[in-house]
Order: C-alpha cells, then structure tokens, then sequence
C-alpha cells in the first residue's frame, strides 16, 4: 500500500520522489493533486501517462507561497496581484503570462501558466520542505484518470491510480471537495474560466466588478471540458418535480429535496442542504452511486442560485459524457 501518513519522514520521503521525477499524490483544500516536480520533464511526462491526459491540457503549478508563484510568470498584472493578495493560500489558479521556465508540458503549448498557493497544511508543508531542497514549483492536476470523478480522499487516489503513484500522502478528506475557481488574464482583464471554491461574488469583491465569461479565444484551462468529472455510469439530471413524479427503480440517485420512496430499493444518497456542504460531499457520493450497480445516476438538479455556480457546473460536465467517452 503506498498510502502514509503526513509525518516529517512521510514528507521528506514525498520531496526525494519529487527530485527523483517520480509522482506523489497529496492532499489540498479542493482535491487531491497528482504531483510532480513542475521542473523535471520525465514527471511531468508521468503525470500524462498515469492520468491518460491529453499532451495539449495544460496543468496548474502550486507553490508555498506567492513569491514562490512569481518566478513561473513572466508578468503578473494588477488585477491578479489583488486577487492572489486576497485569496493566496487558497482554492484559486490564476492564468497568467508565463515565464521561460513554464515549458509547453506544463501549459499545453499556450503563452499562459496557471498558478496556485494552496492552504490545506499538509500541501504547504510539502511545498515548503520541496522549495527548501531548491525545488520552485509542484504541478499537480487532480489524482485521476483523465475526465473521471475527481478524489477527495487518499483511498479515491489509489483506487483510480494504483502503483502508478509512488506515494500517496494522507491528508484526510478535502474540506472544499470540488476543484479551485481559475480566473485567468489577459493584459489586466479577468476572465472567470472555472467557479469553484472562491465564489464569484468574493472576486467581484476584490476587482470592483464581475470577471467576465470566456470567449472563444479562452485559454484552456484544467477541467473545462464539456464532458469532466464522469462517472463511469451513465448520469442525468432532473428536476425535483420530475424525481418526485417517478424514480426509476433501475437507477441510483443523489437527490436533496426529495424524499426516498418507500418501496425504493436502489442506492439512494440524500446529499446535504447547503451549496458548500453539497460540494464537499459531491466526488464521495458521485463514487459511491457509481459503484452501486446501477444502470444510471439520477442527480436531482442543484438550485439555479448564484452560491450553487460550481456546484451545478460539476453535476452538469460529468453527466455531458457521450458514450463513446465512457469507453
């Protein structure tokens, strides 16, 4: 097994992986993250390899700390200096210009480098003990084939990747429990490319006015796909009246209004009331579902409220899969 726990051997063991080019999975506030040294070819290439992640989708390099960030951008306008200020550690990637030692492994051939400080402490003491053994950066994509549900808990990680990770480090299950909101930049203009744990209304806080929404000249950026997040079963939404009027006895549901029938003998998640309690518990019990037996996952649809943003940006990529996607 090659889960262990976050001691100071656990971690010194993680840092000599990383310098080695090998994977280390580790935990973050969001999920947990498929790390490699960002600087070491052969580990980035492993990162592809073990995810079966397309060469072109680029992957987010975490640092301990903001000035640890800077020296993978080759400019840092204004405007993410204040969010990095304002949400720096935590679940926000900002998409900036980037640095000659941002290679196109990293960044899938584009002009841009998506950055993160994260705050879970078992991530920030690995990025410390990494930088102090002269390392600059740990690019990490989350810790699952490509597409799939993302983990939240160490034993997700090895159930997805097995020994293709060389250590997993244990960090409990992720308190936010979906990916980090990424805004990215060109000149001084944010653009919202993923929502997430930072909500909208915090950036709009902090820039004096709401990002605005991609183009078709975005970035790309991890986990914007229309099809992500999948279960391997096959998964729809409906809504609450619909979930109400007729269960299908053949599925398995993740409902949150609606109450269980009584003769319904499928697997059946009740999942928590609020916006940020449903994130958290989100993965666990989209893998949980998946793993019931069931023809499908039916999902009642989250409220079309602004605070269920990334929530229903989730529900709704991971039932978008086709079936050829599923193969």
């Amino acid at each position: 097994m090659n889960i262990a726990p976050p001691d100071a051997d656990t971690l010194a063991r993680a840092v000599t992986l990383l310098r080695r080019g090998e994977l280390v999975a580790f935990p973050t506030e969001t999920v947990y993250g498929l790390g490699a040294d960002a600087e070491n070819p052969r580990g980035v290439r492993a990162i592809f390899a073990a995810k079966g992640r397309p060469a072109d989708h680029p992957v987010i390099v975490h640092a301990a700390d903001t000035a640890h960030a800077r020296v993978w951008a080759r400019a840092f306008p204004p405007a993410a200096e204040a969010l990095a200020h304002a949400f720096w550690p935590g679940p926000l990637t900002l998409i900036v210009p980037r640095a000659a030692r941002a290679t196109d492994d990293l960044t899938g051939g584009q002009d841009r480098v998506g950055l993160r400080v994260p705050s879970h402490p078992v991530a920030r003491a690995l990025l410390q003990a990494f930088h102090a053994e002269g390392g600059h950066g740990v690019a990490a994509p989350s810790a699952n084939r490509f597409g799939r549900i993302s983990p939240t808990t160490a034993q997700h990680v090895r159930d997805d990747l097995g020994d293709a990770v060389a250590l997993i480090v244990d960090g409990g299950a992720c308190a936010v429990g979906i990916e980090s909101t990424i805004v990215a930049f060109d000149d001084d203009a944010p653009v919202l490319l993923r929502p997430g744990g930072i909500a909208v209304g915090e950036l709009a806080r902090v820039l004096g006015r709401t990002p605005a929404l991609p183009g078709v000249d975005a970035p790309r950026a991890s986990g914007t796909l229309a099809s992500h997040y999948a279960p391997r079963t096959p998964a729809r939404l409906v809504s609450a009246a619909a979930l109400a009027r007729a269960t299908p006895e053949h599925a398995a549901v993740l409902a949150r209004t609606v109450a269980r029938p009584a003769r319904f003998a499928g697997a059946w998640i009740d999942a928590p009331q609020t916006a940020a309690d449903y994130a958290r518990a989100l993965y666990a019990n989209l893998r949980r579902l998946d793993t019931a037996g069931a023809r499908e996952i039916v999902i009642e649809a989250p409220p079309d409220a602004r605070a269920w943003l990334a929530v229903r940006d989730r529900v709704q990529r991971a039932v978008h899969a086709t079936d050829d996607d599923r193969n």
